[in-house]
């Protein structure tokens, strides 16, 4: 059983060239598309200035993560088809954001909101609720960045390199290039990145299954060796039970994608509506790319690779099936595949912190300037809080609350997705759903040990946790809304207008420093 590897010195050297080499990139982000930094607009959205070939390479990085390049193929490694459903969920993901999204960014346009609590407050004008908002973001950020750097952790060990160290080195340059250019940074290494990944990936379809005799004996050992494991597995997902769990996770995280912090951002740094939805047309070249990676389970099993955990898969494949050169390739893609999507998380949280937290409750007269600073301040305290997690924690910890994470983000749909087409629900009515999806879903995640899917006793299948907690929150809040009526709405206001949602706005230049919310 592999446990650990020895260490490669080739593909330790080519590893750290091309991470050096985006290193440099990061640094040097500071200085392309030029910006003020001081203004959030600039250093949190790039100025919201990107266009569609930028928005593409920063979406992937942002939202196809070093830890899924190395979790899926462990997950089908693991169990089998289960692990597939990644690939529904991100197909069925792209038309609905088709939908929304455009209208999101054109008001946030509009209004120059830097986050998903900023448009809520704006909408309802209610700051209790626009806090329920940014604490959930937050909330389920923070262990989700926790996990790219078990990404590479997990890299390292592929390499042979043990011990906190190289982590802690790594998060170092990871949060001085973000502190220094922002958004820029992760958008530029991104191009390097998801090239990187493309290669690799493609490079490792061709060529291992020719090792391995084709693509017929890869599913046959697979179809074998799956259902004798000690809690079997199967090539496809043959009871009701089976395929109720499948569906319904996809279903329920295609709906909770766009709703985490870091996914908004990368679209609100888009320059134009048209930008949004060319990337949301264009973004499914990435379902392809997963389910490519997903088979790497199924090619480990015909390899006959025993692992210790099934995080080691990919490392352990690719230590077996390739020249060490290419190793260190490879796991500079997946490691710079990690800097990505924790750079762009951090400056997420960040974003929701500054406008509305400090902001909102510490200092609302704070300039252009120490807003901006606030930000990149707070974006470094946030990565040292998910290094704590991976460095003081179980891993395990950090996998759990993540899986809280699409559970949690689901249960801000209504006051954020909903009401970019209607205002019916009252915004105490929203807050009260909110409540009662976050704690029913967390309830019954922690009494299934954190599996994101439940027994639902009431309708004899296995369900996605999160659409339960969704279902209960959407009840809650449209009792809440018929009970409170008309009179309940008296002193609400609404400070976007309709043709906020649908007016086609480029944003090519710096944006205006306009503060955004009620006051």
């Amino acid at each position: 059983m592999i446990e650990s590897f020895d260490t490669d010195g080739v593909a330790i050297a080519v590893f750290c060239a091309l991470f050096l080499f985006v290193t440099v990139l990061g640094f040097v982000a500071a200085r392309w598309k030029r910006g003020d930094l001081d203004l959030l607009d600039e250093w949190g959205l790039g100025g919201r200035r990107f266009g569609t070939v930028i928005t593409w390479f920063l979406l992937g990085g942002d939202l196809f993560t070093a830890y899924t390049f190395i979790a899926i193929p462990a997950l089908v490694y693991a169990v089998g088809a289960g692990g597939f459903f990644a690939l529904p969920y991100t197909i069925l993901v792209f038309p609905l954001v088709f939908l929304v999204m455009p209208r999101l960014w054109s008001v946030a346009s509009k209004h120059r909101y830097v986050t998903a609590a900023d448009y809520v407050k704006g909408r309802y004008s209610s700051r209790t609720l626009a806090t329920a908002i940014a604490f959930t973001g937050l909330l389920a950020t923070m262990p989700y960045i926790a996990l790219q750097l078990v990404g590479i952790e997990f890299v390292l060990k592929g390499l042979g390199i043990e011990g906190h160290a190289p982590l802690i080195i790594a998060f170092a340059i990871l949060a001085a290039y973000t502190y220094t250019s922002g958004l820029r940074a992760p958008a530029m290494i991104a191009l390097v990145k998801d090239t990187l990944i493309y290669i690799t990936v493609i490079v490792a379809v061709i060529y291992i299954p020719s090792k391995l005799g084709g693509f017929d004996n890869i599913f046959s050992a697979a179809g074998d060796a799956l259902p004798k494991r000690d809690e079997p597995g199967a090539l496809l997902p043959g009871t009701p039970d089976a395929q109720a769990a499948y569906a319904t996770l996809a279903l329920g995280s295609a709906m909770a994608l766009f709703l985490y912090p870091h996914a908004l951002t990368a679209v609100l740094s888009s320059r134009s509506q048209d930008v949004v939805r060319r990337n949301m047309s264009l973004l499914p070249a990435w379902t392809f790319l997963l389910g490519l990676m997903a088979l790497f389970g199924y090619m480990a099993i015909a390899a006959g690779l025993n692992v210790a955990e099934p995080n080691l898969t990919v490392p352990a494949l690719f230590r077996d099936m390739f020249p060490s050169w290419f190793v260190g390739v490879a796991f500079a893609a997946i490691a710079i595949g990690a800097l990505v999507p924790a750079a762009v998380m951090s400056i997420a949280a960040a974003n929701l912190f500054t406008r509305n937290i400090w902001k909102e409750f510490v200092h609302q007269e704070c300039s252009d300037r120490e807003e901006s600073q606030v930000a990149k301040i707070t974006s470094l305290l946030v990565k040292v809080g998910a290094l704590a997690f991976v460095l003081f924690l179980p891993t395990k910890f950090s996998i759990d609350l993540q899986l809280l994470g699409g559970v949690w983000m689901l249960q801000t749909l209504p006051a954020v997705m909903i009401a970019l087409y209607t205002r019916w629900f009252h915004r105490w009515g929203l807050l009260a759903g909110w409540a009662a999806g976050m704690v029913s879903g967390t309830w019954i995640a922690m009494s299934q040990d954190y599996t994101p899917v439940w027994d639902a006793p009431l309708l004899g299948v296995t369900v996605y946790t999160g659409l339960v907690a969704l279902f209960l929150n959407l009840v809650v809040a449209g009792l809440l809304t018929v009970v409170l009526g008309s009179r309940g709405r008296a002193d609400e206001r609404d400070e976007t207008r309709a043709a906020d949602y649908d007016e086609l706005v480029e944003t090519r230049q710096p944006a205006p420093t306009v503060r955004a919310g009620v006051a």
